[in-house]
């Protein structure tokens, strides 16, 4: 198995654009048809550059040619469109179909980055990375960053995370930016600016040196108030001259302003609020002043109402001038708002005014009064569209007032919040939502600004909207959230407007450009700052051009958007690499072991997946930290305890890592990003224990996370990829992380302590730990003791930690030398599981295990490999080296094998095996149920499902974990047999060591060996089939199988024993005898209801499923001697419907005979040298109708003999009686409809036959009901002469004459009898008998006068039959007339043949099948149920099986028909025939993939409903759909020869 392949199936109507896709740069992508697609000319396109020399342009698609999987023109099912991953980086697609230009499917995939390290360019995974953020201005001055860095790099983290470090703001936010081009002052050396190349530098030093990547943050979505060149460009901001909307808005925040000042004043303590607000009743008082004190002075109504005067003048004096209306128009008059917000200034459509308003008033004396009246009216209604306005905006502005409550409800009161207490211009009632750039006077002055210059210099500031929609840019137009406050703003930060393009603000575009190109080339990666809030078409820009320069850039981002979809859209679009989760949003430590488990890997012991796989939603890849520098101290929130157990937690998370700079040194406080100025102490060795100002292994957990960092980095280097997370108890997680290639398992065991520990040094009761296999040693093993109670003293000048904590840490040790646990009492060195109790494991404590297979597993494990390794698997031995094969070679075993053994090997249902007489049924899985086969498919079709989940916890898992029974099935039964024993043997042998391995591994390696397997036995089969099927699409090779699924040997439904003279027939050797015996095999009907005995084998079955089953498969052996088998039999002129062996068979279908004919002109057709059946001496069982059976030999007949004789009888007629007839033989006949009748008719040629109490054609149902009073009646008789074998009949007849004219049959003729007499009728002039009458008799026409005829229901169709007892059944619209279509399409008019064709489409055509019967028609229902046994006779004990019920079977020959039209006299239909025929079989390839029993059912209930009493497998139904592929294939291969003749093209 080599490239690793995923492959995206499209479906129509598919928009995947919250769908993440993850893959990896030298991966392929294969894009695949889905069902609804297969009939299509789909047109793929993909933004990702075509060969690694391309540049990529995010808006330059480009269209992706179709492939194919293999040889087949017949379907789509195996075309693949093919993308080489060359680049990182975000990636769209989209799908067409070829004539029209609307996209009919999208979506993304997003490719991670190559992230290179050291000297030598190692590729360091995400899922490796240990990232630390460092609050760039507390690194101090640029010669002092090396030793502050070095403090990372010494406690193992590899990526360092450096806030922004260019010129901060005047609020010194590590976020707010005064001018992203300048390298911060800050850092200066003795007088010296730093510059960015120093800062490159640096990183390439660090890189290089300490193999550590770098990145940095972007902030994009705002600068600070202060920086320069927003003074120069104001345009850059949202301003009140480019933003009129926010001016209400702004209005408003200048009221609260005021309104803080007054409070700070004292202005309003006699109304409640006092300067001291700390109490709920001063919520209350703020609530009832602004609402009724302050806001109504300043009419925040204005900004949205119309001037009512003004507009009713303008009103009065169109009106005047304007001719009234007769009727008031009926179209809204409403307010239209003005665009720059000015108060009174909104207006109305005053054309719209007109035409309402404007009308003729009866009871007006002039028009003076007129005019009156209507303007009187049209300003009543401008009073109730400024009230509309004024209610609007009072509940804006309630909205806001609700916010300022909640604001100062947090900051002031709430135990939670800060709690202010006095109001002050550091801590106001609310926060300034814009920079006023202005004076501080009065409201109204203020407001003024509005229109003057300096409207330019009011700026909104940017903030954070809770629950707000991320999509959507809250400062833009529409968005309320600044006039409702809903807004926690940033005060120091001014939000920038972009635009929609870079020709919207060019300066800011520009500007920022060139920051993220400088990044981009300084750092490895960035991180998004505020990425929810970046307008995403923004980001996309910037990151496509920094991916210009670095193409591997690692993008990280923090988005709050509460949604995993939401999420997905910025991940896709701006292909994010990692998204930040926080451990500190557990809040127990059982939900921060649940996002251990949520944020990567697989479960342990997952099943081996294939490199060519389908392409799987992903979750977004995480950056796993246990503190960001957003949150609170855990110090604070939990306990210092906790500090260490929470790290080790998310140290073993199968993802990206990190933390926050001073988490490690156990810093009690959070570093704010704003008010922290402090330096970070510097690395060194010899520091002192009390420093503040340097740090080392000893301080606060720093050795222990050097410990965790290592441990993450190996994991993940060394593809400990699967995680399995247990809650010992409320506070304990036990972790394992497991490598599947060595099966070396590392469990952690952290003690957690969300809350200080009453008793910090108590263990109490911790349970055992039980570890699977040998443990090599404890990796580490720490705690945190505190030392002593000495208050901890926060330094001037650096950020210092808690020094009265220390770490007690030992590294690679035994367990003898754990001061922490011991093994149990009872615990044993050998044992395969070894129990370990911990004996001093307080709060704060954590362990980590080295554990490995014990000898004798790893012996086990080695043999599996060598031996799944032939199979194509790439697997590594237990020290990671790709193995080579030394063991039995399964192909050379496999290659052996017959397609007989084959159906042994991997099919067989329940009765099939137990017929077999060894004791074996299918095997039943507990909790589950029984397979559907014995044979591998049985366990296969269950392992599909369940490997792509990894559905460890299903019960066949289950089963395979708690013992060895269904390994030695699968062994076991083979080994009965000639065939299949040596496969058996090598089964047993890989089987046995698996017995060897721990339990939880059992199912993943017994999935390799079955899949391996199982895909080589697949080849075999195919191999040893035509190349239409061996070269030919998964839909076909898949159907093929029925071949082998439904003809094997089974005992108790044996085959007629064929002539001695023929040489070369299968033998066996009878098991009770000892005597080989010839070992013809069998066709079942369907699976499970026809799979042995008498009921096994049917005439009529296995010659519809002949051609399709047999001869497309090219297995001409098997067919030859099924035919002669039956030929074998014939009796009356008829094949048997039962076979019963021979000597018991049943004859009481008519049908089946005409069937046998054409498989066998098929065969002669088909198989090579097939004429030469026709020479072939038959065995006859039954020399004359009343002989008894003889045995092989006694009396033989060539073919040709016996086909003359079956002409022959039908001619002169045939009348006999069922022999043992009676409810021996059929226990729901009546005694009647054992007669039997059949004959020609002299008239027309058309063979006939029946009566209305049997049923001898494929529509079978004989009533059974008791209780319905149908028992002994055919539900649908069809005697006359059924249309299907009126063609079947004549294409025999046909042939005959052909055959004749070529010297290959020695017959010209038959004889009728004549008054006794015989008169010779030449094949000839049968066939020319047969096309004269059979429009006239069959057509009904599309102009037939209904009138006329009132058994007509339908026009443009054919009959179902001519000469019915039951007259109206004739003129039934049914699926049997595309049969005769196939077989004979020269008795048929083509432009009537497809007007009927259409008929079927129409009213017949289901998702698999056809309805049986019109649902126009009085007797349809289309539910069929056995079970039913009441007083509707219409469906009592399934009476409707054929009166509306989807076959499967007749949809195969109604499509063969559609082709055979359109590819011969109706040339014109052949595209959209194609079209139909792939439409409608990609269902059909769908139900055989879904399917347990991989094949197709016998039919379907109405509109495709499932049939509980269908057979899951028919074989008619898997050979006609294959029927239906042939024949599409050679429409393909004739149509591209003749265009090969023209030269054209298609």
């Amino acid at each position: 198995m080599g490239d690793q392949i995923r492959r995206l199936t499209l479906n129509d109507g598919d928009h995947l654009n919250t769908t993440l896709y993850r893959l990896q740069k030298g991966w392929k992508l294969h894009f695949v048809l889905g069902p609804s697609l297969q009939h299509m000319k789909v047109r793929l396109f993909c933004n990702h550059p075509p060969s690694a020399d391309k540049s990529y342009d995010r808006g330059e698609f480009f269209e992706v040619p179709w492939q194919s999987y293999s040889k087949s023109k017949c379907d789509q099912s195996d075309n693949y469109c093919e993308i080489n991953l060359h680049r990182a980086g975000s990636f769209r697609y989209f799908f067409t179909f070829s004539q029209w230009k609307t996209r009919q499917g999208s979506g993304y995939f997003v490719v991670d980055p190559s992230l290179k390290i050291g000297t030598e360019g190692d590729i360091l995974p995400l899922d490796c990375i240990c990232l630390q953020t460092v609050l760039a201005k507390s690194l101090g001055p640029y010669k002092q960053w090396e030793k502050r860095i070095q403090v990372a790099k010494e406690s193992g983290y590899n990526v360092i995370h450096f806030t922004p470090l260019q010129e901060l703001g005047a609020s010194r936010s590590s976020y707010s930016l005064r001018d992203q081009h300048v390298v911060s002052p800050h850092f200066h050396d003795d007088g010296q600016k730093p510059t960015y190349e120093q800062v490159g530098q640096f990183v390439e030093k660090l890189n290089k040196e300490w193999s550590m990547l770098c990145i940095t943050d972007v902030v994009w979505n705002h600068t600070s108030f202060d920086s320069p060149w927003m003074k120069k460009h104001p345009e850059c901001a949202y301003n009140l001259v480019n933003s009129p909307h926010l001016k209400p808005a702004y209005v408003l925040d200048r009221i609260m302003v005021h309104f803080t000042l007054d409070v700070m004043r004292g202005k309003w303590e006699d109304k409640g609020i006092p300067k001291i607000i700390d109490d709920d009743s001063h919520l209350h008082a703020i609530r009832s002043v602004l609402l009724n004190e302050v806001l109504p002075q300043y009419k925040m109504s204005e900004f949205i109402q119309a001037n009512v005067d003004d507009l009713a003048n303008q009103f009065k004096q169109q009106a005047s001038e304007t001719t009234p209306a007769e009727e008031p128009s009926k179209e809204k008059v409403e307010i239209v708002q003005d665009p720059k917000y000015r108060r009174l200034s909104s207006t109305v459509d005053m054309n719209k005014a007109l035409a309402m308003f404007n009308i003729k008033q009866s009871e007006a004396e002039s028009e003076e009064e007129r005019v009156e009246l209507c303007s009187a009216a049209f300003k009543n209604h401008l009073y109730a569209l400024n009230s509309q306005a004024d209610s609007e905006m009072l509940a804006d502005v309630n909205k806001a007032i609700d916010n300022v409550i909640c604001n100062v409800s947090y900051h002031f009161i709430q135990s939670e919040g800060p709690k202010y207490g006095a109001v002050t211009p550091d801590h106001p009632i609310v926060q300034e939502y814009f920079c006023h750039n202005g004076d501080i006077t009065d409201v109204k002055t203020e407001e003024a600004l509005i229109d003057t210059d300096k409207a330019a210099y009011v700026w909104a500031h940017n903030g954070w909207v809770m629950g707000d929609d991320p999509l959507k840019n809250f400062a833009e137009g529409g968005s309320k959230v600044y006039l409702r406050r809903e807004l926690i703003p940033w005060g120091d930060s001014v939000k920038l407007r972009y635009g929609n393009q870079p020709s919207d603000c060019p300066f800011l575009w520009q500007h920022m450009l060139e920051y993220t190109q400088q990044t981009a080339r300084l750092f490895h990666g960035i991180r998004i700052d505020n990425c929810h809030s970046t307008p995403i078409h923004v980001a996309e820009y910037m990151l496509d051009e920094a991916r210009k320069i670095n193409p591997d850039l690692y993008v990280v981002a923090e988005l709050f958007t509460s949604s995993e979809h939401v999420d997905n859209i910025f991940v896709n679009r701006l292909g994010i690499n990692s998204l930040i989760r926080e451990a500190q949003s557990a809040w127990d430590s059982h939900e921060e072991g649940r996002l251990v488990y949520r944020y990567g890997g697989e479960p342990v012991g997952s099943f081996i997946q294939p490199p060519v796989r389908p392409l799987v939603p992903s979750t977004a890849h995480a950056l796993f930290m246990d503190q960001t520098h957003d949150n609170q101290c855990p110090i604070q929130t939990r306990s210092v305890f906790d500090s260490l157990p929470s790290a080790a937690i998310v140290a073993m998370a199968c993802c990206a890592t990190g933390s926050n700079r001073g988490y490690d040194e156990l810093v009690p406080h959070m570093i704010h990003v704003v008010d922290e100025e402090r330096c970070y102490p510097s690395w060194n060795e010899n520091a002192g224990k009390n420093s503040t100002s340097e740090v080392n292994m000893k301080s606060g957990i720093i050795a222990g996370k050097r410990a965790l960092n290592y441990l993450h980095q190996n994991l993940g280097a060394a593809e400990f990829n699967q995680v399995y997370v247990d809650q010992v108890d409320q506070d304990i997680v036990a972790i394992t992380r497991h490598c599947p290639i060595s099966h070396q398992s590392v469990i952690l065991v952290a003690r957690t302590a969300f809350s200080h520990p009453a008793n910090p040094n108590y263990t109490g009761h911790v349970p055992p730990l039980c570890i699977p296999g040998h443990l090599e040693e404890i990796i580490f093993e720490a705690r945190l003791v505190q030392k002593h109670n000495t208050p901890f003293t926060k330094s001037s000048t650096h950020v210092n930690g808690m020094c009265n904590y220390s770490l007690e840490i030992q590294e690679h040790i035994q367990l003898f030398g754990s001061s922490m646990c011991e093994l149990s009492d009872d615990g044993d060195t050998s044992s395969p599981v070894q129990e370990v109790d911990f004996i001093n494991f307080p709060p704060g404590s954590v362990i980590a295990f080295r554990v490995s297979l014990n000898p004798n597993a790893r012996s086990a494990v080695s043999f599996i490999r060598s031996c799944v390794t032939q199979f194509g698997f790439r697997m590594r031995s237990m020290s990671g080296n790709l193995r080579q094969n030394r063991t039995m070679d399964f192909y050379s075993i496999a290659s052996k094998l017959t397609l007989n053994d084959l159906n042994r090997v991997l099919y067989r249902c329940d009765a099939e095996e137990k017929d077999d007489g060894h004791g074996y049924g299918v095997y039943n899985v507990p909790d589950y149920g029984s397979f559907v086969y014995c044979g591998l498919q049985g366990v296969m079709s269950v392992l599909a499902k369940i490997r792509p989940e990894n559905d460890l916890g299903h019960p066949l898992c289950e089963n395979l974990r708690q013992g060895d029974w269904l390994p030695g099935y699968l062994a076991k039964r083979l080994m009965f047999f000639k065939g299949t024993k040596d496969l058996g043997k090598w089964f047993e042998a890989v089987f046995t060591p698996l017995s060897q391995i721990p339990r939880y591994l059992i199912p993943c390696y017994f999935d390799a060996v079955l899949i391996g397997a199982y895909t080589i036995l697949l080849d075999c089969a195919w191999k040893q089939m035509s190349s239409f099927v061996s070269e030919g699409s998964a839909f076909v090779r898949a159907l093929a199988l029925g071949s082998i699924q439904l003809i094997g040997q089974v005992k108790t439904s044996p085959t007629p024993q064929l002539s001695p003279t023929i040489k070369d027939l299968p033998m066996t050797v009878n098991e009770s005898t000892g005597r080989r015996e010839q070992c013809i095999l069998s066709m079942a009907a369907g699976f499970p209801h026809f799979s042995t005995g008498v009921m096994r084998c049917w005439g009529r079955d296995t010659f519809i499923a002949l051609r399709g089953l047999l001869l497309v498969t090219g297995r001409f052996e098997e067919a030859r001697n099924l035919i002669l088998a039956f030929g074998g039999a014939v009796r009356h002129g008829m094949v048997p419907n039962l076979l019963g062996g021979g000597a018991h068979a049943r004859y009481n279908a008519r049908d089946a005979v005409w069937f046998w004919l054409q498989c066998i002109q098929d065969y002669c057709k088909m198989a090579p040298d097939g004429i030469s059946i026709l020479s072939m001496l038959v065995s006859r069982i039954f020399p004359t109708d009343d002989a008894e059976p003889q045995p092989p030999g006694f009396s033989e007949k060539t073919l040709v003999e016996v086909i003359q004789e079956v002409m022959q009888r039908h001619m002169e007629g045939v009348s006999f009686r069922e022999r043992y007839a009676g409810h021996g033989l059929d226990i729901n006949m009546s005694d009647i409809g054992f007669n039997v009748t059949i004959g020609i008719d002299p008239d027309t040629g058309f063979v006939f036959g029946g009566s209305e109490h049997n049923c001898g054609t494929w529509m079978d149902k004989m009533g059974e009901s008791e209780v319905a009073g149908t028992r002994g009646k055919p539900a649908t008789p069809r005697d006359g002469s059924a249309v299907e074998l009126v063609g079947l009949c004549k294409s025999a007849v046909r042939w005959l004459v052909e055959l004749y004219e070529k010297g290959q049959f020695p017959y010209d003729s038959v004889a009728k009898y004549v008054n006794g007499k015989p008169v010779k009728v030449t094949y000839k002039e049968w066939n020319d008998l047969i096309q004269a009458n059979f429009e006239k008799n069959f057509w009904i026409a599309s102009d037939s006068d209904k009138s006329a005829n009132k058994l007509i229901n339908k026009l443009g169709i054919y009959k179902d039959s001519v000469g019915a007892s039951q007259f109206w059944a004739d003129y039934q619209l049914r699926p049997n007339f595309p049969i005769a279509m196939v077989v004979a399409p020269e008795l048929f008019t083509p432009e009537n043949a497809w007007t009927a064709l259409g008929a079927v489409e129409k009213y017949l055509l289901g998702p698999l099948g056809l309805k049986t019967l019109d649902p126009d028609d009085w007797a349809y229902n289309g539910d069929y149920k056995n079970s039913y046994d009441g007083n509707d006779g219409r469906i009592a004990k399934g009476f409707n099986y054929h009166q509306g019920p989807e076959w499967l079977w007749v949809i195969g020959f109604f499509l063969r028909a559609k082709l055979h039209f359109a590819s011969t006299t109706l040339r014109d239909k052949l595209i959209d025939t194609i079209k139909l025929v792939q439409q409608v079989l990609s269902r059909h390839h769908v139900e055989i993939e879904k399917s347990p029993w991989q094949g197709l059912p016998e039919l379907t209930n109405k509109d495709g409903a499932p049939c509980p009493d269908s057979c899951e497998v028919q074989a008619w139904s898997m050979s006609c759909i294959l029927d239906a592929l042939f024949d599409m294939h050679n429409v393909f291969a004739t149509t591209e020869e003749e265009m090969a003749k023209t030269k054209t093209t298609p």
